[in-house]
């Protein structure tokens, strides 16, 4: 089976069109402060406009709790929404009530209206599946066609994603349409060198994407707050670095593998060891099997890649012809352990091939540092999403539009 896009739709003038984006942008005092995704929207969004079609915009933002609650209204994207496309956007004051089912019936052809947040309604997220359905019911009165273009939900089966999508006639929209060509990119057939670099948090976060790419890559580079588990594997003391001690014999085995496969695995040489976690805390490099050498002993905490290793990290990126980046290299909301993380940045901007951050915190953090997104060859729009692509998985947000 293949992927139903637009085109599969036929003519949609007149049509009430469905549009499930994902618009979960960070706001601050109800401010914007990263539009990529509602920037992202466009391209669908323009597309239906210009085909005369009666385009309904649906999202979720953040977590509330199934009840509406006003810090996370969708407000501010509907009017940033419409400064974007130079046109008015309507906004409903509810999902599915008589402010959505008002503004959808006073739609003129090519015009559009943002429905609230999705997640006000508990039947949005729920894990019963007759909840969702009831909820995915009361959406479709909305509509006559569904085009599913939030790629950061497809790994989730949510009223919006999946029942919709059995209820109406459904298609991909040209953002995910464009996102499977990246990951189909990365996974089938890829240019080599290829090299994958990780970062964030967690090890655990990041175990299906190594299982799954150790066969495939030639690099795989490890920083962020995984890469002390790495350490410790090794038998190198951490001090009070994060660390996922019931991590250490899988990592141990993916060491092993990396050399019995030939993948090159390339580990920090030295780390940014902090006093504490803080922008402003007191820090130093130290060498990587030497953390709790510096003047902080066994309190200090690794912040981010050293110098060395940031230099290291840019110059096998540089020499890659495809490369996947998710997660950052160490803290780089502050600014004293962000050097890492920018100079993996500006690396992949420099990729003599295809160059992908793959979503949630790279992205963030991409533009954090300045970074504009035509520098890289893709940024994806969903970090779990992505990586659970390139685990392997199964995503029903996509199976439930013909992909297989």
């Amino acid at each position: 089976m293949t992927l139903r896009t637009l085109d599969s739709l036929g003519s949609l003038e007149g049509k009430r069109v469905i549009v499930r984006c994902d618009l979960n942008v960070p706001l601050r005092d109800g401010v914007i402060t990263d539009d990529g995704r509602v920037r992202a929207s466009l391209p669908t969004l323009n597309a239906l406009i210009n085909a005369g079609a009666r385009v309904v915009v649906c999202s979720h933002l953040g977590r509330p709790d199934g009840a509406p609650d006003p810090q996370y209204s969708l407000e501010p994207v509907a009017q940033r929404l419409s400064e974007l496309l130079g046109a008015p956007v309507a906004f409903a004051r509810d999902t599915v009530g008589e402010s959505a089912k008002e503004a959808v019936a006073s739609l003129e052809d090519g015009g559009v209206v943002v429905i609230e947040n999705l997640r006000f309604n508990p039947g949005e997220t729920s894990k019963d599946e007759g909840e969702r359905s009831a909820f995915a019911a009361q959406l479709a009165e909305l509509g006559d066609v569904l085009v599913s273009d939030g790629f950061g939900v497809v790994h989730r089966k949510q009223a919006s994603v999946y029942e919709l999508a059995q209820l109406l006639p459904s298609a991909a929209g040209l953002l995910i349409a464009a996102e499977l060509d990246v990951l189909d990119r990365l996974t089938e057939n890829p240019e080599r060198p290829y090299a994958v670099v990780l970062g964030g948090s967690k090890v655990s976060d990041k175990l299906g994407v190594i299982s799954h790419l150790l066969p495939r890559v030639d690099r795989i580079l490890v920083g962020g707050g995984m890469l002390f588990t790495f350490l410790k594997a090794q038998g190198h003391p951490v001090a009070s670095s994060l660390l996922e001690e019931d991590q250490l014999d899988t990592v141990r085995g993916y060491i092993a593998e990396a050399a019995e496969r030939g993948v090159e695995l390339v580990l920090p040489t030295d780390v940014v060891v902090a006093e504490s976690f803080s922008a402003d805390a007191a820090h130093e490099v130290a060498a990587a099997d030497a953390i709790e050498d510096t003047a902080f002993g066994a309190a200090g905490i690794g912040l981010d890649i050293g110098p060395e290793t940031a230099a290291r990290f840019a110059e096998v990126i540089r020499s890659s012809t495809t490369v996947f980046w998710n997660g950052p290299m160490g803290v780089f909301e502050f600014p004293a352990f962000a050097a890492g993380t920018k100079a993996v940045a500006q690396a992949l901007t420099e990729v003599q091939g295809l160059s992908v951050v793959g979503g949630g915190d790279s992205a963030a953090a991409v533009r954090q540092l300045g970074f504009a997104d035509d520098r890289f060859g893709h940024i994806s729009t969903g970090g779990g999403a992505s990586l659970e692509f390139l685990e392997g998985k199964k995503l029903p947000g996509l199976e439930v539009l013909g992909w297989a």
